[in-house]
């Protein structure tokens, strides 16, 4: 049942000091009076019902749109039903690690020694230490040796150790998927280029594979031996994966490779990964270190080069853009160690962040199971979240800094001057769709909302190895896509005066 408040009845009953009840069973077309210079006219909306029906979509539609400026939620269906929110999940894990770290806050990676440094050799071991920070790339690793260098470094009598434990090690984002998608890597305190390898293939004219696998960035590319590929005549399946020791063992179907290519590929031995490419870097620079060794032991030293990240708003900023799944759980394994909880896994740390969102946000049905949306168990409610969304703090943090959204026509076209701006974060996963965020209406009108649409019956029987692009499900995404622009535009019409 679709509920339905209009604004200009929300603002009279508050002009009359009483409380209006949501409208049931709203007419099938919606009038919205404007007034116009020439007199008063109307405006017709769609109703609700009728643009869920004409989507076509199978599965369950949950959304609300609130005033911004109130939180009084003008309009619902389904709303305080919980439906997977897939990546709006990162909008929520923003205001945590906003709420607890501060804008401001920055990670810091650090290189020890624990011994002297005497006519340039180190007596002692040398420590690379990660703070947790999701975006060490091998460019920053590169400045911190030319710094080492820099510093008269020219040997080191001891180990060298990696340390992650800033973070708990988590072997997957999300165990259920593929071993070799990108966005579900390892996690470590730890991480590298988001903790993904570069595997490049290429076919000589001998007709036989080169295949490489690199930590390559904008300006290095080393080759790396933590990851390694062995080509496999064989279709299917395109990947396989095993862990051998200390080295990821990959093998790749030939008749998969076509002419040539590449792709990232996840890292599962994140500290052992970093430490190999700072090696590469430092040996670069005449400075011979043993094999990185993994330590459990946080490393007790003097800090002889550091790098510390971008502010977290505007990683944020990034994270939202782009939808960087191990930078939102990072950043949010990072803001609950900070509240003084060593949650051990992601959905322990999510579930600190559920109790913080009950509190902070009132949003007490949230029920995330990890900070990025991956994992395809969570869920929260639209009414919770486009009121989440009202509270003028959350607004002055989030809405800066998500993105714009473009709205486009039934065709798929980008509309040109639509008036109407959208600032909001998506989401996607397989038959799973969503959208929260802002909405300008043409007149000014501030508007919330959160838009939730799975078909979980459709995700249930999805088989392993047909995740990455399962069958029906870009057709659905598509459906699912046009139905919130639809109701985008209904708010607008309806509510925008």
């Amino acid at each position: 049942m679709v509920k339905e408040f209009s604004r200009r009845a929300f603002l009279s009953a508050l002009a009359a000091g009483v409380a209006t009840p949501a409208l049931a069973n709203p007419p099938a077309t919606s009038l919205r009076p404007k007034l116009r210079p020439s007199g008063l006219r109307q405006r017709v909306a769609p109703g609700a019902g009728e643009l869920i029906r004409a989507a076509g979509l199978k599965g369950k539609v949950g959304f609300a749109v609130a005033d911004a400026k109130t939180g009084l939620v003008l309009e619902g269906f389904e709303a305080e039903t919980g439906l997977p929110p897939a990546s709006v999940t990162k909008a929520v894990t923003a205001m945590y690690a906003l709420d607890t770290l501060g804008a401001g806050y920055r990670f810091e990676t650090r290189v020890l020694a624990t011994g002297p440094v005497s006519n340039g050799v180190l007596k002692g071991d040398l420590v690379l230490a990660g703070g947790g920070d999701p975006t060490l790339d091998t460019d920053t690793l590169a400045a911190l040796a030319s710094t080492l260098k820099a510093s008269g470094l020219r040997e080191v009598s001891g180990r060298f150790l990696v340390w992650g434990g800033a973070l708990p090690f988590v072997r997957a984002i999300d165990p259920g998927q593929p071993d070799h998608v990108g966005y579900s890597p390892a996690i470590s305190g730890l991480s590298l280029n988001y903790n993904r390898v570069y595997f490049e293939w290429k076919r000589g004219s001998d007709g036989a594979w080169r295949v490489s696998m690199d930590a390559r960035s904008e300006k290095y590319r080393p080759e790396v031996g933590v990851a390694k590929m062995r080509i496999v005549k064989r279709q299917m399946p395109v990947y396989t994966y095993e862990k051998r020791g200390n080295t990821d063992h990959w093998t790749v179907a030939s008749g998969a490779l076509g002419k040539g290519g590449g792709r990232w590929l996840p890292v599962r031995q994140p500290e052992l990964y970093a430490g190999e490419v700072f090696r590469t870097l430092m040996r670069a620079h005449g400075v011979v270190l043993k094999a990185p060794k993994k330590t459990g032991t946080a490393p007790v030293g003097e800090v002889i080069a550091r790098h510390q990240s971008m502010a977290l708003r505007d990683m944020l900023k990034g994270m939202l853009k782009y939808s960087t799944n191990i930078t939102a759980e990072m950043v949010g394994l990072m803001a609950t160690r900070t509240r003084g909880v060593k949650a051990g896994s992601l959905k322990a740390s999510a579930g600190e962040m559920n109790a913080w969102a009950a509190g902070a946000l009132n949003m007490p049905n949230a029920a995330l199971v990890d900070h990025s949306g991956l994992g395809g168990d969570s869920r929260l409610r639209a009414g919770e979240m486009a009121r989440a969304l009202a509270s003028a703090s959350r607004r002055a943090e989030l809405q800066p800094i998500l993105k714009d959204i473009k709205l486009r026509d039934k065709q798929g076209n980008v509309k040109k001057n639509p008036g109407t701006k959208v600032k909001a974060k998506t989401g996607t996963l397989n038959f799973v769709s969503g959208l929260a965020g802002y909405i300008t209406a043409r007149d000014g009108t501030e508007l919330t909302f959160a838009i939730f649409v799975a078909d979980t019956g459709a995700r249930r029987v999805i088989a392993t190895q047909d995740k990455e692009r399962p069958k029906g499900a870009r057709s659905w995404n598509r459906k699912a896509k046009g139905l919130q622009q639809r109701l985008i535009e209904r708010w607008d019409n309806l509510y925008g005066a």
